[in-house]
């Protein structure tokens, strides 16, 4: 019986090396023959900006602010995933009434500029270079301390900033704060080698296009009630997205280098800290900060009616919890 198999492994064995051959080549050249067309409505950063913006050199990436008020206090307003400087907009005069406040793009986001790093360790969108450039900022503007007022994402880049220089920082108030800090348990670590290929920094553009399609649904689940968004605020959320190169730096920050978890880091915490979310946030549960509350600990008040981003959703009543806070130091 075994004769009868002997010339068909004789062939496998010619087959077998032909078929690795176009497997490896399908592998390494096929998702370079993906074509991935330039978008060609995107503009430069500054032909987006306002008559209010400003631009700075910190740590070799030109930063995109702005600035209002003066005084002793500084609060620095670092805003979440997908948005920019604009969803601060509410409340910036109600801060410069109480001092100087400085909202910034992180980078990835807003008129920031992405630089495309070719090393992903050099990555400029993970925590450890957005700490950096907190620190820069604030040396080259001579701040030498501020109050962090960080939503969502940006409340994580606020609490590992005061973890590393709780020197500079008066106080935190971090609003419906995401602070997982890393990527979780649940992050599937062997497809971080693959996503910093060539072929897939190549493609990589093309997965993450769907936001401009599909990011509305997201701004709009940020809200208690999606009636209050209006076509201001969907174009004022929009806007970065016709700056150049928008898409790749998406992608570079999907694998910037790992950060330890933040959330067993909570406890070290030395500053004054303050939370703030919405009771109907639907992209943080109000459970969760009422646990970060206990393990940090820090005062928490949620806003009725309000979602993930009640800064804007509800100015008012999130200011009079602030100015409280602030007035009880």
């Amino acid at each position: 019986m075994m004769s009868k198999f002997i010339p068909i492994l004789k062939r496998l064995k010619k087959i077998i090396p032909v078929v690795s051959i176009f497997l490896c080549l399908a592998i390494t050249i096929g998702p370079f023959l993906i074509p991935v067309p330039e978008l060609d409505t995107l503009v430069s950063e500054n032909e987006l900006a306002d008559p209010d913006s400003k631009f700075i050199e910190v740590n070799d990436v030109t930063v995109h602010y702005k600035e209002m008020g003066k005084g002793e206090t500084t609060f620095i307003l670092l805003h979440g995933f997908g948005a920019s400087v604009f969803s601060w907009h509410e409340v910036m005069d109600d801060f410069a009434q109480r001092g100087r406040v400085i909202a910034y793009d992180r980078p990835a986001f807003g008129l920031t500029e992405r630089p495309m790093p070719e090393d992903w360790l050099e990555n400029p969108y993970g925590m450890e270079a957005n700490i950096e450039l907190l620190h820069g900022l604030m040396d080259t503007l001579k701040i030498e301390q501020a109050v962090l007022v960080g939503n969502s994402a940006g409340g994580a880049v606020s609490v590992a900033f005061a973890l590393k220089y709780p020197n500079r920082v008066e106080s935190l108030i971090l609003v419906d704060p995401g602070v997982g800090g890393g990527r979780g348990a649940d992050f599937p670590q062997w497809a971080l080698p693959l996503m910093r290929t060539p072929q897939m920094r190549h493609v990589g553009p093309l997965l993450v296009r769907d936001i401009a399609q599909t990011g509305n649904d997201t701004i709009l689940r940020a809200w208690s009630d999606p009636t209050k968004v209006t076509a201001e605020i969907l174009e004022g959320y929009r806007k970065p997205l016709q700056s150049k190169n928008w898409d790749r730096a998406l992608y570079e920050l999907t694998f910037a280098p790992p950060y330890p978890e933040l959330r067993p880091q909570l406890p070290n915490l030395t500053v004054s800290t303050f939370i703030i979310g919405g009771e109907d946030d639907r992209l943080i549960r109000s459970w969760y900060f009422e646990a970060i509350a206990t393990e940090i600990p820090a005062p928490l008040v949620l806003l009725p009616n309000c979602g993930h981003v009640p800064h804007e959703e509800c100015p008012k009543e999130f200011m009079d919890e602030v100015i409280k806070f602030l007035e009880k130091k």
